[in-house]
């Protein structure tokens, strides 16, 4: 009895850690665009399937997803769902890289404005406190510092801390699907 519920937990287990999204498509056009002329393994991805794509992996928690398309037997190409598979996985890796890159950017450049700001910020402070506003020139220059410094500080804070997170759903998404266990599966005609 023992040796059962270790069983039964392992396999609890097992579908906690990943989770199926099943598409059924009538061909295998249904994946990829319409206004695409190239052939499938080159074609571009068709919005609707991105749409759905992300939409069910959003709900679902699993790190790792099967993502299953249903086709009905008669239109099955074997050789053909190898360079479909092939195709996808090469899409979702490359947007995925770029969403990361884009993200990193997006997190450098506001460091970059913060550390921007606190230096106009500190220079502000040294005209302040060294020259004690003696002269026009060194109050022009402290109205003036102060809030680019400001202004500096806070944008890079909406930088790092809003823009780079607004990736997140999409990095989230291209990297569940870009380590996606893919499959076709003959489904009842």
């Amino acid at each position: 009895m023992n040796k059962g519920y270790e069983k039964l937990k392992e396999g609890l287990k097992d579908f906690e850690e990943t989770s199926e999204i099943r598409f059924v498509i009538e061909d295998y056009n249904d994946i990829f665009s319409n206004f695409d002329p190239r052939p499938l393994p080159k074609r571009g991805l068709s919005e609707n399937f991105l749409a759905e794509a992300k939409r069910a992996s959003i709900v679902k928690e699993a790190e790792k997803v099967d993502c299953i398309f249903l086709v009905p037997r008669k239109v099955r190409d074997f050789k053909g769902e190898v360079k479909i598979i092939e195709r996808l996985q090469k899409y979702f890796k490359k947007h995925f890289n770029l969403l990361k890159n884009e993200k990193n950017k997006t997190i450098k450049k506001g460091t970059l404005f913060i550390a921007s700001g606190i230096i106009v910020m500190l220079l502000a402070t040294f005209l302040l406190f060294n020259f004690k506003q003696e002269s026009f020139l060194t109050s022009f220059f402290v109205i003036l510092l102060e809030p680019a410094g400001w202004f500096l500080f806070w944008e890079g804070l909406d930088l790092v801390i809003f823009d780079a997170k607004g990736t997140d759903v999409n990095l989230k998404f291209h990297k569940k699907m870009a380590h996606a266990n893919i499959k076709f599966i003959s489904n009842l005609d």
